[in-house]
């Protein structure tokens, strides 16, 4: 394999970041203080105003804001059948039952018509992902939540910076959860946050973030809910600080990177590649589906002869109804066709903002050079 490595993602961490937690490490105020209160407020800023809260993950996020929006044990929520494993595993975890249903081929997005006919009286809420930056139709999607008076749960892990008709996601809607994990267009090292529709649920939601805890005027501690321990850390928060600033301008990195992508992607035999969506479109991630019809390699073979040649892909995602978890409730092949295929055939290529379109080329060359040898 080339020293030259090229990873499908890597965090870009300025130096004035670096020196900025390194101040926060010399403070010995390590856990939630100054510099969450000013991510918070840098987020909220860059939303519109919204309120924000930060948390130690999206995945926190996600369960908390079930635990907001009273779902529980009896109730479903509606979700895709591809996404990362955690937007159904929270429902789970809070005792309701995940809903799935198919994605669409070209966005990943979930098919909101099998939403709707997948509505029954138990359903509590809505949890769309706008997957790999590309907002799902935001018009359709809370017209739907209107008409059957439904909550909708944002999973938005991919889509910090993604607009819908101009309008930043996470600066409308219902809740809204993000991620900054480090494969993320922004990171907090590990974290997440929830954009709120207004201040109606922050009470509740910093009790569950921290323990159930409230206290009074005069300092005095109660706790009237079993909250959980999500709380950021001030070093965690610092790196978000320094992050935010960027974003936008990695997002436009992120668009021309794959724009150079669909241009050099004439490979034969073609792959299927993923909706160009439009410049409210974040990419977080360039997915198309492998050909493996008319290659004599498997997907397998595909990634590896990649990495011999100094270059990393990744896969995401597996289709979530066929994991043993959910097979436990019914769930078999042929179930969701677009997400069994995508979970077949997607590959993950390299894409974060430090790459040159001369990395991309690089891709695409070997990707080409691959083919022709495995050309059934």
């Amino acid at each position: 394999m080339t020293t030259n490595y090229l990873p499908f993602t890597r965090p870009t961490l300025d130096e004035e970041t670096i020196q900025g937690v390194v101040e926060v490490l010399r403070s010995g105020w390590l856990a939630s203080g100054p510099n969450v209160q000013k991510f918070e407020k840098g987020l909220s800023d860059y939303l519109g105003g919204r309120p924000v809260r930060s948390l130690t993950s999206a995945t926190g996020g996600l369960e908390v804001a079930l635990q907001l929006c009273g779902i529980g044990p009896g109730d479903e929520v509606i979700t895709p059948a591809m996404s990362f494993t955690a937007t159904p595993n929270v429902i789970m975890r809070v005792g309701a039952k995940p809903v799935f249903v198919d994605v669409d081929l070209d966005s990943r997005n979930m098919n909101l018509p099998q939403a709707e006919a997948a509505i029954t009286p138990k359903t509590k809420a809505l949890m769309p992902v706008h997957f790999s930056g590309l907002p799902v139709d935001m018009d359709a999607l809370y017209d739907l939540a209107k008409r059957h008076n439904l909550r909708v749960i944002e999973d938005a892990a991919h889509a910090i910076g993604s607009a819908w008709k101009g309008k930043k996601i996470g600066s409308f809607g219902d809740i809204v959860s993000f991620s900054f994990h480090p494969n993320k267009n922004m990171t907090t090292i590990e974290g997440g946050a929830l954009s709120f529709a207004d201040d109606s649920e922050l009470a509740l939601f910093d009790k569950l973030r921290f323990h159930g805890i409230s206290r009074d005027a005069e300092g005095n501690m109660d706790v009237s809910v079993a909250g959980g321990k999500y709380n950021l850390s001030d070093v965690a928060a610092r790196v978000g600080v320094g992050q935010l600033p960027h974003i936008d301008g990695f997002n436009v990195q992120r668009r021309k990177l794959v724009a150079r992508y669909f241009e050099q992607m004439d490979t034969d035999p073609a792959f299927l590649l993923p909706a160009r969506g439009d410049e409210g479109h974040s990419w977080h991630m360039f997915a198309p589906l492998l050909p493996l019809d008319k290659l004599k390699i498997g997907r397998k073979e595909f990634i590896q002869k990649m990495h011999e040649r100094g270059i990393g892909v990744g896969i995401h995602y597996p289709a979530l109804h066929l994991f043993s978890l959910y097979r436990g409730l019914g769930h078999q092949e042929g179930d969701f066709p677009n997400a069994e295929r995508i979970g077949r055939e997607t590959v993950t290529l390299p894409l974060f903002p430090a790459m040159t379109e001369a990395d991309v080329d690089r891709v695409c060359g070997a990707i080409k050079e691959i083919f022709q040898e495995a050309k059934r």
